[in-house]
C-alpha cells in the first residue's frame, strides 16, 4: 500500500509540474514563429529534410515516430507560437536528429520496443499464474519480464535528455531570444522529470516484487 501511495505521489507531482510549467510558458510568445516553423528549420539544419510534420489529436501527445519518420505535433504546438510550443516541437525534432545521426541509445531503445510491448502485456498474467499454481519459475519469469520495463525506462532517460539538449542548443544557436532559451530549458527540464519519475516508480515496483518473492519462499 505504501508503494502504491509513493508511486502515485511521485507520478502526480511530476505531471503537475510539467502541466504548470507548460501552461506558464504557453502564455509567453516566441520570437515570431510557430512550433512547426522552428521544428522544420531544426530538422533541415540536421539533415532531416525528408522528415514530415503532422498533426495529432490531444494535449501534450507530441511525439516522433521512427516508423513513418514524422513528427506528430498537437494542434497547440503545431500552430501555436508560444515558447512552450517551440520547446516541445524542437524536442521532437531532436529525436529525428538522433535517428539521422545514429545516436546509440536511441538504437537501443528502438530495439527494446517490441520486447517491452510483449513483456508489459504478459508479465502480470504470468505472475498471477505463478502465484495461483504455486510455480516459482513462473513468478521469476514474470519479474524478469517486468525488469525489461525498468530497463526500458532507464534507457529512455538519456534519449529524452539528449533530445532536449539538442532542442535547447538549436533554439540558442538559431538566434532566438533569451526568453525563448530560458523558457525552453524550463519546459524541457519539467518534461524530463516525468521520465525520471516513471523510471523511479518502475524501480520501486521491481524492488517490491523482488521483496515479496523472497518473502514467499
Amino acid at each position: 500500500m505504501l508503494l502504491v501511495l509513493v508511486s502515485t505521489v511521485i507520478g502526480l507531482a511530476a505531471q503537475g509540474y510539467i502541466n504548470s510549467t507548460y501552461r506558464t510558458w504557453s502564455r509567453v510568445p516566441a520570437s515570431g514563429a510557430t512550433g512547426a516553423d522552428v521544428a522544420r528549420r531544426m530538422l533541415d539544419a540536421n539533415g532531416c529534410q525528408v522528415v514530415d510534420i503532422k498533426r495529432v489529436n490531444g494535449h501534450l501527445t507530441d511525439h516522433y515516430d521512427p516508423r513513418d519518420n514524422s513528427l506528430h505535433l498537437s494542434s497547440e504546438n503545431l500552430t501555436g507560437g508560444s515558447v512552450a510550443s517551440v520547446a516541445v516541437a524542437c524536442h521532437e525534432a531532436g529525436h529525428a536528429a538522433q535517428k539521422a545521426h545514429g545516436y546509440a541509445m536511441m538504437k537501443v531503445r528502438t530495439a527494446l520496443v517490441p520486447v517491452v510491448n510483449f513483456t508489459q502485456n504478459t508479465w502480470m498474467l504470468v505472475l498471477m499464474l505463478g502465484l495461483f499454481m504455486n510455480i516459482a519459475g513462473l513468478t521469476t519469469l514474470a519479474i524478469v519480464f517486468f525488469a525489461f520495463s525498468v530497463v526500458f525506462q532507464l534507457v529512455t532517460l538519456p534519449v529524452e535528455i539528449d533530445a532536449s539538449r539538442r532542442a535547447v542548443a538549436y533554439i540558442e544557436q538559431s538566434g532566438m531570444g533569451e526568453v525563448d532559451v530560458r523558457g525552453a530549458k524550463k519546459v524541457l527540464t519539467a518534461a524530463a522529470l516525468t521520465y525520471v519519475a516513471a523510471a523511479l516508480t518502475s524501480i520501486l515496483q521491481l524492488l517490491y516484487l523482488l521483496a515479496r518473492t523472497n518473502d514467499d519462499r
